[in-house]
C-alpha cells in the first residue's frame, strides 16, 4: 500500500464508504430481483391457471 501519509485516514474512510455503499447497493439488488422473481411467478401462476 503507498504511503498516504496525513491523508490517509481522508483516503482510507473514502475506500471504506465506497466499500459500504457497494456491498449495500448489491444487497439491495439481490432483494429486489428475489422480490420481483417471486411477483414475476405468481403472475405467471394465475395466467397459466386462467387460460
Amino acid at each position: 500500500m503507498p504511503e498516504l501519509g496525513k491523508y490517509a485516514e481522508t483516503v482510507l474512510s473514502a475506500y471504506a464508504a465506497s466499500i459500504v455503499l457497494i456491498v449495500g447497493l448489491v444487497a439491495v439488488s439481490i432483494i429486489r430481483s428475489a422480490k420481483i422473481k417471486k411477483q414475476l411467478q405468481d403472475v405467471e401462476s394465475k395466467v397459466k391457471n386462467n387460460g
